[in-house]
């Protein structure tokens, strides 16, 4: 009887591997065809059936960068040998760089985007974690009248999808001028992401022990230095899970990011797919300057996965 229950576990083990990566594979199927498509050639793009091998390019990012145009001639060799590497790759793919009236490269407004998407997305992470931690340690820790009302009200801002809204907050922001700005959308943001922080935070707040406080209090300690030294180091795991999410949020924000701004403040989501080459749309550039624009996401979930792995245990909501 023990050999069979043995057998049984060791084939529900095997089962579970299988459906384990065969559910990574799923999901890391697009980030890699993203990835291997901002590394093909362009004419390797779009093949039927896909190209699996090939030699790898970076011309991709060297056309996200730049303002490039159709080349209307072969350059001559000496111009082609004049011309830096990253320059002559954009050569061999029939185009040439823009430069002005100095000889200066024309750079592409990626750079701006991408910068603003760090701007705007770390401003309102701090913002609406920082005041989501302050709102749920007061709901936490003090008898507020009508609680269950409040927190209500401030959940119910996350019930409608913000498409709906974007056309009356398109109208707002242009009546007190804060259509295509950083703070327009950083407010937004923030806005949109602190009831989620609120909601997330309480719950971690509700699993430290209050007799933590009472000792620091007896010991001396005002509130708000029991706050800043007691409570705020435990709650570091659901700060961080919190922040992750709310980063993710505003980090992948398209609707309002496409409403709200043109060229000031406009994220790199919007600006990825406007990427185009001579008259068709050029997917090898929209793949690089969409595996850049993954990067600080999937760097940050990294240094914060020990954090986000015991903080998706830790706070549990409970209402």
């Amino acid at each position: 009887m023990a050999a069979v229950r043995t057998s049984s576990e060791i084939g529900f083990n095997r089962v579970a591997i299988v459906a384990v990566l065969l559910v990574t594979i799923i999901f890391l199927a697009p980030i890699y065809w993203i990835a291997s498509t901002a590394f093909k050639p362009r004419n390797l793009a779009t093949t039927i059936p896909p190209t699996v091998v090939f030699q790898p390019e970076i011309s991709p990012f060297v056309k996200l960068f730049t303002k490039r145009s159709q080349l209307r001639s072969a350059p001559t060799l000496e111009e082609y040998a004049a011309a830096p590497w990253w320059e002559r790759v954009v050569f061999d793919g029939g185009e040439k760089i823009v430069r002005d009236g100095k000889g200066q490269v024309q750079w592409s407004g990626y750079p701006s985007r991408f910068m603003n998407s760090l701007i705007v997305a770390i401003t309102s992470t701090v913002l609406a974690v920082g005041m989501g931690t302050f709102t749920a340690y007061g709901f936490s820790r003090f008898r507020v009248k009508g609680e269950a009302d409040l927190l209500f009200f401030i959940l119910s801002t996350r019930m409608l999808p913000p498409v709906v809204v974007a056309i009356p907050m398109f109208l707002m922001y242009r009546a007190v001028g804060l259509n295509d700005t950083h703070w327009g959308l950083i407010i937004l943001y923030t806005a949109f992401n602190l009831s989620f922080s609120v909601w997330l935070m309480k719950g971690f707040m509700d699993e430290i022990p209050k007799e933590y406080e009472e000792a620091a209090l007896v010991d001396g300690y005002t509130r708000m230095e029991a706050f800043f030294k007691i409570v705020l180091p435990e709650a570091a795991t659901g700060i961080a899970a919190t922040a992750v999410f709310c980063f993710i949020t505003a980090w992948n924000e398209y609707a309002f990011a496409l409403i709200m701004t043109n060229r000031r403040a406009q994220t790199a989501p919007p600006f990825i797919p406007s990427q185009v080459g001579s008259g068709l749309p050029d997917w090898t550039v929209i793949a690089a300057g969409t595996f850049l624009f993954l990067l600080p996401v999937a760097i940050f979930t990294f240094l914060l996965r020990n954090h986000l792995l015991r903080g998706m245990s830790f706070g549990a909501i409970r209402k």
